[in-house]
C-alpha cells in the first residue's frame, strides 16, 4: 500500500496559532519573505502610492483578497492597521503540479484527495486526519471557498495537516483536468448518481472529489469526472457528515489497494 513517503521527509515548523500581520508596509514586507497568506482584509478606498504596490505584489504572487469596511479590521485589532490586516498560514502551501511527478518517480501509483467548498475548519481537520491514515498524497482545495488551515483545523486534524501537503489552486476545473491528464481517474462522492462506491477499481491512479453537505460537488466537476459514486443510505436521514463519507469513501481505496497486493 502507499508509504507515502512524499509527505513524511517534508520539513514542518508547527506553530500554535495563525500569526496576524497588520499595517501596509508590514503585509508587503511579509509577502517578500515568502510568508503564506491564509487571509488578507483591506480597508475599502483606499487609495495612495503604497497601495497599489502591494495590490502589485498581491497580482504578482496571485494572493487573494477581501476588501471590508474599518469596522472589521477594527475588530481583528485595536492597534494602528493601516487599513490592511493578514493571517499567516501555519502551513506552506504546495502545487500539485510539483507533487504528482515525485510521486511516479517513486514507483507509487498518486492517491489525491479534492476538497469542493468543505468551509467548516473542524469537517477539513478531521477529513485531514483520516486522508493521512489512508495514504492520502496530497489534498487539493480551492484559494477561494475553502476552510481555512486555523489552530482548530490543526487540533482537529491530530497534526495530520503538518504532515500531509495541502495544495492551493485558483480553479479546481483546471486543477482537475490536469490531474486527468496526468493518468489519474476522477471519482466524484456524489448522489447524483446510481452507482456505488464499491463499482471502480481505485488501485490505478485516483483523485477523489468531496463536495460541501449544503452544496455538494460543484456542476462542472460532475461533468468532467470519470466516475461518480454514492455511499449506500438505509436510515431515514439519508446523509451523512462530509468527514465521514470521506473516511468510508477512501477506506474502500485502501480495502482494494490491500486486496489487491
Amino acid at each position: 500500500m502507499n508509504t507515502n513517503s512524499y509527505h513524511n521527509k517534508r520539513d514542518f515548523s508547527p506553530r500554535e496559532s495563525n500569526q496576524m500581520v497588520f499595517g501596509i508596509r508590514a503585509v508587503i514586507e511579509a509577502i517578500k519573505s515568502g510568508k503564506e497568506i491564509e487571509s488578507l482584509y483591506l480597508q475599502r478606498g483606499l487609495n495612495g502610492e503604497i497601495i497599489l504596490e502591494l495590490r502589485s505584489i498581491l497580482k504578482e504572487h496571485e494572493i487573494g483578497f477581501q476588501l471590508v469596511p474599518v469596522e472589521k479590521l477594527n475588530r481583528l485589532t485595536q492597534k494602528n492597521h493601516q487599513g490592511a490586516v493578514a493571517f499567516i498560514s501555519p502551513i506552506t502551501y504546495d502545487k500539485i503540479e510539483n507533487i504528482i511527478p515525485t510521486i511516479y518517480e517513486k514507483g507509487e501509483v498518486p492517491f489525491i484527495l479534492i476538497l469542493d467548498g468543505i468551509t467548516d475548519v473542524r469537517n477539513f481537520g478531521a477529513i485531514a486526519r483520516t486522508a493521512e491514515c489512508a495514504g492520502i498524497h496530497a489534498i487539493i482545495v480551492p484559494s477561494k471557498g475553502s476552510a481555512q488551515i486555523t489552530p482548530d483545523a490543526i487540533k482537529t486534524s491530530a497534526g495530520a495537516l503538518y504532515k500531509i501537503p495541502v495544495c492551493r489552486h485558483d480553479s479546481l476545473i483546471k486543477t482537475a483536468k490536469f490531474l486527468q491528464e496526468s493518468g489519474l481517474q476522477l471519482i466524484a462522492c456524489t448522489e447524483k448518481t446510481n452507482d456505488y462506491l464499491y463499482q471502480p477499481d481505485y488501485t490505478a491512479p485516483t483523485a477523489v472529489i468531496m463536495g460541501s453537505e449544503e452544496d455538494g460537488i460543484s456542476t462542472e466537476l460532475i461533468r468532467i469526472a470519470d466516475h461518480l459514486a454514492k455511499i449506500p443510505m438505509f436510515g431515514e436521514i439519508e446523509s451523512l457528515n462530509v468527514s465521514v463519507s470521506a473516511g468510508v469513501l477512501l477506506y474502500e481505496v485502501v480495502r482494494q489497494k490491500m486486496s489487491a497486493k
